[in-house]
């Protein structure tokens, strides 16, 4: 039966429906539709949902497919959010607003008694799929897809490390949704990385400072995978004590690099909660005495790495973020540094 051409023109709007609905994964195409010159004939037979994803699109991943910029954790940021999920105080575990979170979805709006990660049916998020908001994908996590359709995490490995490493959830086999920076599977693996570095999507140095290839970078997530970056754990606990968080990727690698070539704080320890707190003090406080137009690392300035114009953001010490974060753990609400000791010291790492 010969088909109209109405008809075939029905026919090529359902498969490109289908093509986004599978490029997209539970997330919404974003504009510009299939990236790199894929068809739709190509994007159904590829296997991948990940070779055509677009600019902007909100991309399903399985958490175990997804591959490394950088080749260390601050492994205590990461023990902060299993502490925090495994002897969490709160209420709700905190696990479900972080999830929310990194999906696009703000926070937890309700969980069912036994709920995991994995079963999509024992939790809701506060915005629906679908519904989100320019400040809900704001706070998503980021991935860059490479050649041969891989992707690659450019914000967001402590994030779904700690998803991964999480007790009772599904691993590697975990799925969360990433904000795509850009589709660069059309290239060469050569000029992909090269791309990568000229827009500061990669970090390529070690804990000591020491530059690494790309061929070092961990293969996959899991904790086990990457360095333990003690000077990146400090720069997570000093957010908005010391510096603000902005969009520019690695910015705590580059106060790391200041941190360390600088010796500044050396020597806390990291089992003890009074040593790491005293350390946190001492670190921000010699963060902001930098001023503004000190460059830190790499070019970069203070101010381009979001110092503030005062310490603990012009509070005492009893309030404010640093008072939060001096909480123990034997407190209701404890601080992110107690449950990071926590953690460590009763998992014996």
């Amino acid at each position: 039966m010969r088909t109209s051409s109405s008809g075939r023109l029905g026919m090529i709007a359902a498969v490109a429906g289908a093509v986004m609905a599978l490029t997209s994964g539970v997330g919404a195409a974003a504009p510009g539709g299939l990236a790199g010159g894929c068809s739709p004939i190509q994007t159904l037979s590829s296997g991948s949902s990940y070779a055509c994803a677009a600019t902007g699109e909100l991309l399903d991943v399985r958490i175990g497919d997804v591959l490394a910029t950088q080749p260390s954790l601050g492994y205590d940021e990461v023990y902060y959010k299993l502490g925090r999920y495994t002897l969490g105080k709160d209420e709700v575990n905190k696990k479900f607003d972080d999830w929310c979170e990194a999906n696009g979805q703000v926070s937890a709006a309700s969980v069912k008694p036994g709920a995991t990660l994995s079963d999509r049916s024992s939790f809701s998020c506060k915005v629906a799929v679908g519904q989100e908001t320019a400040a809900s994908i704001a706070a998503m996590k980021t991935v860059v897809i490479g050649p041969g359709g891989k992707p690659y995490l450019t914000d967001g490995h402590h994030t779904l490390t700690s998803f991964m490493e999480t007790p009772g959830e599904a691993g590697a086999d975990l799925h969360v949704r990433l904000k795509v920076l850009g589709n660069l599977s059309n290239l060469a693996e050569g000029e992909f990385w090269d791309t990568m570095k000229a827009k500061g999507w990669v970090w390529l140095k070690d804990v000591s400072g020491n530059p690494v290839s790309v061929d070092q970078l961990p293969k996959a997530l899991g904790l086990s995978n990457f360095a333990d970056d003690n000077y990146r754990s400090m720069m997570y606990f000093t957010r908005d004590i010391g510096y603000k968080v902005g969009d520019l990727p690695f910015q705590e690698f580059y106060w790391g690099d200041w941190m360390r070539d600088n010796n500044v704080g050396a020597g806390w320890n990291r089992n003890d909660f009074a040593s790491y707190i005293a350390a946190v003090r001492t670190v921000s406080q010699a963060q902001v005495a930098v001023g503004p137009d000190t460059v830190v690392s790499n070019g970069k300035t203070a101010k381009e790495l979001g110092v503030l114009a005062a310490w603990n953001d012009g509070k005492a010490a009893d309030s404010g973020e640093f008072a939060k974060l001096a909480l123990p753990y034997s407190d209701a609400k404890p601080g992110k540094v107690a449950y990071a000791v926590e953690y460590r010291v009763r998992n014996g790492r």
